[in-house]
C-alpha cells in the first residue's frame, strides 16, 4: 500500500478577484511528480465537505492518486484546512459511497481501483443540465467562450 508522506503545507490567502473571501489550501506529497492540493473557499455557498469531496474526486479522476494509496487522515486534513473533522469525514463518506474509497476504522481511507461506469440516461441528462447552467453562469460573468472551450479541452485531456 502506498502511503502519503506526512508533510503538508497550509496556505491562507485572499482571492484577488473577491478580496473578502478567504481561501484555504493544503498540499500533500508522496512519491509522485505532482503534489496533491486540496483547496476550499470558506466564503463559498458550497459546503466545505462538498468542496473537499469535489477536489479529491478531481484528483482521483485525473489519476493523480493511484489505487491502493492511503489518503491523509481525516484529522490531518481537518487541522490543515481549519475545518471540523466531521466535515472531512463527510467528504470521505461521499467518495466511499461513489466507490472511490475504502474506509476502515483505525486504518484510514484507501483509494480503490475503479473503472468508469456507463452513465444512465437520467444521470447523463442531470450532468449535462449542470454543465449548461455552469456555462451560462460563466458567460453571464463575462468569461469568454474561448476561455471556456480551452478549459474544457484541458479538463477532458487530464
Amino acid at each position: 500500500m502506498a502511503a502519503m508522506e506526512a508533510r503538508s503545507v497550509r496556505s491562507n490567502f485572499y482571492d484577488s478577484a473577491r478580496s473578502l473571501d478567504y481561501i484555504v489550501q493544503c498540499t500533500y506529497t508522496k512519491d509522485m511528480t505532482e503534489p496533491l492540493l486540496i483547496r476550499i473557499d470558506l466564503a463559498s455557498p458550497v459546503p466545505a465537505y462538498r468542496q473537499i469531496a469535489d477536489g479529491l474526486r478531481a484528483l482521483l479522476v485525473n489519476g493523480a492518486v493511484e489505487p491502493n494509496t492511503t489518503l491523509p487522515t481525516v484529522r490531518e486534513i481537518a487541522m490543515d484546512l481549519g475545518v471540523h473533522h466531521n466535515t472531512v469525514a463527510e467528504a470521505y463518506r461521499t467518495l466511499a459511497a461513489e466507490g472511490w474509497l475504502e474506509l476502515t476504522r483505525g486504518r484510514g481511507a484507501r483509494v480503490l481501483p475503479r473503472t468508469t461506469p456507463a452513465p444512465s440516461a437520467k444521470s447523463r441528462e442531470r450532468f449535462l443540465g449542470r454543465l449548461r447552467a455552469l456555462i451560462a453562469e460563466a458567460r453571464a460573468a463575462g468569461v469568454p467562450v474561448d476561455a471556456l472551450a480551452g478549459e474544457m479541452r484541458r479538463a477532458l485531456k487530464a
